[in-house]
């Protein structure tokens, strides 16, 4: 891809990592702004080709979290993202499966979390980056990485233990009005 024209090589960058800059866009600044998000990150991308090293995900998702802190304050992006949690949430309650349960479960716990928190996670669950790439989007070493990683979980148990506690403590729901929901 080196040798590719400007525009084959941003074309061949745009189509390869898309998907993945907007679902990470989505996890920090929700679906309202990660257009934006995304749109500005190319953008960087297309003026600053030539910097763009041959694995250039993390370079771009770095992009899009300078994108995101710059351009939206904390406020905006805290309402967005918790809105937009709260809303994976209320459509898996709507679900009955177990494993939907648990996801909504997952998801109202995350939503608990801190900003930093909920990025560590879902650059390595989510976005599916190497502790390595991670590290190299939030600007520190893999082995702080690791240190964060390791706190965010246990803090994603703790709120999923203490989520857990808080369902047990609920009146059950008869038949009749589970059935009338």
């Amino acid at each position: 891809m080196a040798h590719a024209e400007p525009n084959e090589r941003f074309t061949a960058l745009y189509h390869a990592h898309y998907h993945q800059v907007y679902a990470y866009a989505v996890s920090r600044a929700g679906r309202k702004l990660a257009d934006d998000v995304v749109g500005d990150t190319f953008l960087v991308a297309w003026r600053r080709l030539d910097d763009v090293p041959a694995r250039p995900l993390p370079w771009l998702l770095g992009v899009a979290r300078n994108v995101t802190r710059e351009r939206f304050r904390d406020d905006i992006r805290q309402a967005s993202l918790a809105a937009e949690l709260r809303a994976w949430v209320v459509e898996t309650d709507a679900d009955i499966a177990d494993s939907v349960a648990e996801r909504a479960a997952m998801l109202a716990a995350l939503a608990g979390l801190s900003e930093d928190d909920r990025e560590v996670l879902t650059l390595t669950a989510w976005q599916g980056l190497s502790a390595k790439d991670a590290a190299r989007v939030l600007g520190c070493s893999t082995a702080t990485f690791f240190v964060r990683l390791h706190r965010a979980r246990k803090r994603l148990e703790q709120a999923m233990s203490d989520a857990v506690t808080v369902d047990r403590h609920r009146p059950a729901r008869s038949p009749e009005q589970e059935y009338a929901r």
